[in-house]
């Protein structure tokens, strides 16, 4: 059960990442993902917070074809998405170096006026760019609103991010995190 819940989880972050919907990741495709983040959020590339994300991003891309032991420039398929994904980052030693970084720089940019909370409209802003329909953005963020306040905390949305991509609970909140699996 939990590697299916595991599986399930790593193939909806495949489908976020192949825009092109042709079974293969790029470092193109993570990097895209990255700019539609930046673009929806209106922060340039250039600027130090949009030079976060994409440094970011693309340490992903690096810890993910390391441990594929591949070149960095050769597509992923999704099965071998899946197992890159576990050796780097949920069994693997690089989630608090590589990719909670990460899920921290979108997290900050979220939070546009840095007051530590992340509204529904930001929410909406970043599951937008990673191609959530909009019917489940709404019971999305209710079920990640666990105090029921109506925002997120920064640290509450790097938090989800983590239970989303390395925990097997059926339970976890960060199950939600785009949306019902």
């Amino acid at each position: 059960m939990a590697i299916d819940l595991l599986n399930h989880k790593l193939d909806r972050a495949f489908d976020h990442i192949d825009a092109s919907g042709n079974g293969v990741v790029e470092r193109e495709d993570l990097l895209g993902l990255g700019a539609r983040i930046l673009v929806g959020f209106g922060e340039s590339p250039t600027s130090v917070t949009g030079a976060s994300l994409v440094d970011s991003f693309d340490g992903i891309w690096s810890a993910l074809s390391q441990a594929l032991e591949r070149d960095g420039y050769s597509g992923i398929a999704r099965p071998d998405f899946r197992a890159g994904m576990r050796a780097a980052f949920v069994t693997g030693d690089r989630y608090d170096t590589v990719f909670r970084p990460a899920t921290v720089a979108v997290a900050e940019l979220c939070d546009g006026d840095g007051d530590g909370d992340i509204g529904p409209g930001e929410f909406r802003t970043m599951l937008s760019a990673f191609g959530i329909a909009y019917d489940d953005v709404d019971e999305a963020f209710d079920r990640l609103d666990r105090t029921g306040r109506g925002t997120l905390t920064v640290d509450e949305l790097v938090l989800a991010a983590s239970d989303y991509y390395r925990s097997d609970d059926p339970n976890a909140a960060g199950n939600w995190l785009f949306g019902p699996l």
